[in-house]
């Protein structure tokens, strides 16, 4: 199938005080028609840098991007034909929401019926009719984040470009979302998704690319980059919270890698290359050195110990900076 969106060793610097960093560092991403592609990364990871070159907001210092074929210079003919809804909501307040849209509709250049029965479409399908006609200004932050998505959508776009698209929803609202994506694809739409959130692109992307200091690290599906720990994950959780580096250094010597910490759960896990030896040795050990334990067993990995195995911190703090204490974990 032909690649919707496609970039070839795309870099992008900025100057900063200290001085120069290179946001996207030889970027290539493929995605095909009516696929969903999931790139994920931590904050400063460059997703949005490459997001907004795709888009035609910001251009390459080096390297080719196209969508449907045309590259992303060529903006009169790249713009019709996607939708972008970036990482903050940018509705109009002095506005409706159903007015709203109606402007997004007439920007495509459809007819002022035509944009008229799109806004109304939009606005049933991601459950606001209504507040249609109330000024966006008396919205809440979930409401007017899913206008702004609703805005990408009225153009009915071939390419659908989402920055971290939930972030602030409700998770009602965003199983909804789910589901509305879900059904843009099956009718033909290609979606690249930002996210930080690993269970979002588990859901939803055909194919994942992890991106951390400007470079793709690993491609794959879900289940590929799962693999890669080995297939199985040793968990371990101690009633008393003070022996957690004392289950770290335990279950660090029974698999493969450093033991992951997660300071809010109290649980410790690492990857093992078999589960049942894995088990009953953490648990004859674990018993010998007196651990009460309030839970312990073998799970498939997810997404998030995928990530931070690939780039050595959670996928919700900064590329260059440490998970912070009671939030997230450590190695």
């Amino acid at each position: 199938m032909n690649a919707m969106i496609e970039t070839t060793d795309v870099v992008k610097h900025f100057k900063t005080k200290d001085g120069v960093v290179k946001a996207v560092d030889g970027v290539d991403i493929s995605v095909t028609e009516g696929e969903v592609l999931g790139l994920l990364g931590p904050n400063g990871a460059g997703k949005t840098t490459l997001v907004k070159i795709i888009a035609t907001l910001l251009e390459a210092d080096s390297g080719t991007a196209t969508v449907g074929g045309f590259d992303v210079s060529d903006v009169a003919k790249v713009r019709p034909l996607i939708g972008l809804a970036g990482q903050f909501a940018a509705v109009d307040d002095v506005l409706t929401g159903r007015e709203n849209l109606e402007i997004v509709g007439r920007l495509y250049q459809l007819s002022g019926k035509e944009a008229a029965d799109r806004a109304t479409e939009v606005l049933e399908r991601l459950s606001l009719t209504d507040a249609a006609d109330r000024l966006v200004r008396t919205y809440s932050g979930g409401m007017r984040r899913r206008l702004d998505l609703g805005a990408s959508l009225v153009g009915q776009p071939t390419v659908l470009i989402l920055d971290e698209p939930t972030t602030g929803l409700d998770p009602r609202t965003r199983l909804e979302l789910w589901d509305f994506l879900r059904e843009l694809v099956a009718g033909g739409t290609t979606v690249l998704l930002t996210t930080q959130y690993l269970e979002e692109a588990d859901e939803l992307a055909d194919r994942i690319a992890v991106i951390d200091s400007g470079k793709i690290i690993a491609k794959g599906t879900a289940d590929e980059l799962k693999e890669r720990l080995g297939g199985d994950v040793l968990f371990a959780a101690p009633v008393d919270r003070s022996k957690i580096d004392d289950v770290g250094r335990i279950v660090g010597a029974i698999g493969n890698g450093d033991p992951w910490i997660d300071d809010r759960t109290g649980e410790v896990s690492i990857p093992v290359p078999n589960r049942i030896e894995a088990l009953l040795a953490a648990g004859r050990q674990l018993e010998d050195e007196g651990i009460e334990l309030a839970d312990l067993g073998v799970k498939r990995p997810t997404l998030d110990e995928v990530f931070l195995a690939l780039t050595g911190h959670a996928a919700e703090v900064e590329a260059d900076e440490p998970a912070p204490s009671g939030k997230g974990g450590r190695r």
